[in-house]
């Protein structure tokens, strides 16, 4: 048994006195590139991660639903019947799953539920969509019910959309519900259409932390979603998926500034995804490090969603990595983690160079792991 699974049982133990039916886990996922896109019916690409959420389960037909967080050391109890936001925090991302559920015409029953992660919290890479894709999937296999796995990201999404307050897109959860192991995901956010991408054999994913932890529900991320909105009405197109650089620049005498950045960061962003996926489809990680250096430019410059600490470590890697391979700032912004992909014969030197070259905002050495791209949630026990 790993770390993360003696933990659960354990506490699942401990806090409800028998061991749980079932457990499901769900990975957390890196974007690779293709950075918020999603909300704007565009492409991105991101792999799942070995660092996921476990939510162990023990369904009863009625009475309430009983819940302990053991990363936090904190419980809840609600009526899956009648869920109700509890002011914030992680109650409200398993109370939304609950009530989306409710919605979609499933009969969620009662019980003892205990989740464990080993994703950290505020890092980019998606701890709260692991935890709705868990949370949505552990309760449906209780019921014997098999959703198609975009159908449940889905409805994770709509959780965090519409019960938290977070204006997400849907990349998140789908790169936790549907990948496949040893492949990134290209995902058309409009259609829905998937495309599985196998990895280089030679090649890896490297993952820093920068030290910076950023919450979405500050209002940034909100925001950033509304100047998109607001630039895609201004020029006359359903999303800015629709539109292309030429149509920016005929618009952007009616685009206040901010504006305009913010739109040419999204359709730049759109057309990279697409050609990096051509990029690693072919094992060209030259063309694929180029894009990914580009798209960190567009996040820094039009998209503002980058702090000088992702920016510098960002710098670094890209220097130590060289021509093949390269890094970006990946995730929601405002810090969180950079990633980068990389030949692995280079993996050591880059991450001596992170090692030497790079301290956190209190001064401490950045957490580093290379990832192979993870299969999808699925059921453990």
């Amino acid at each position: 048994m790993t770390d993360l699974a003696t933990r659960l049982t354990a506490g699942f133990t401990a806090a409800f006195g028998s061991t749980p039916d079932l457990v499901v886990r769900a990975p957390g996922r890196v974007n690779l590139i293709g950075e918020h896109t999603d909300y704007n019916d565009g492409f991105a690409m991101p792999i799942a991660i070995g660092q996921e959420t476990r939510v162990a389960f023990r369904p009863r037909p009625d009475g309430p639903l009983n819940v302990a967080a053991l990363d936090f050391a904190e419980g809840d109890s609600f009526n899956p019947a009648n869920p109700q936001p509890s002011g914030g925090g992680w109650r409200d991302y398993v109370r939304g799953v609950v009530s989306q559920l409710r919605l979609a015409g499933v009969t969620v029953p009662g019980g003892d539920l205990a989740i464990a992660g080993s994703i950290a919290k505020g890092t980019g890479l998606s701890s709260s969509a692991s935890l709705e894709v868990a949370v949505a999937r552990v309760i449906l296999e209780a019921l014997g019910q098999s959703w198609n796995p975009v159908d449940l990201a889905l409805l994770a999404q709509r959780a965090e959309c519409d019960f938290v307050g977070v204006r997400c897109g849907n990349l998140d959860q789908i790169a936790s519900a549907a990948t496949t192991a040893g492949h990134a995901l290209l995902i058309d956010c409009r259609t829905l259409d998937l495309r599985q991408i196998a990895m280089p054999d030679d090649a890896v994913v490297m993952i820093v932390q920068s030290g910076v932890v950023r919450g979405l529900v500050d209002g940034e991320y909100n925001r950033r979603r509304e100047e998109c909105e607001s630039a895609a009405r201004i020029l006359g197109v359903p999303a800015l998926r629709d539109a292309d650089e030429a149509m920016l620049e005929a618009a952007k005498v009616r685009m206040d500034e901010s504006t305009l950045r913010r739109a040419r960061h999204v359709i730049t962003e759109n057309r990279r995804t697409l050609d990096a996926a051509e990029a690693l489809a072919s094992g060209n990680l030259a063309a694929m490090g180029a894009l990914m250096r580009e798209s960190q430019q567009s996040q820094a410059q039009d998209f503002g969603i980058t702090v000088p600490p992702t920016d510098a470590l960002a710098a670094l890697m890209n220097h130590a990595i060289g021509d093949e391979g390269g890094a970006r700032q990946t995730g929601g912004g405002f810090g969180g983690a950079v990633v980068g992909i990389m030949r692995k014969h280079r993996a050591a030197e880059v991450q001596n160079a992170v090692i030497e070259g790079y301290r956190t905002p209190t001064g401490e050495a950045p957490t580093i792991c290379i990832e192979a791209p993870a299969a999808g949630a699925g059921p453990v026990i």
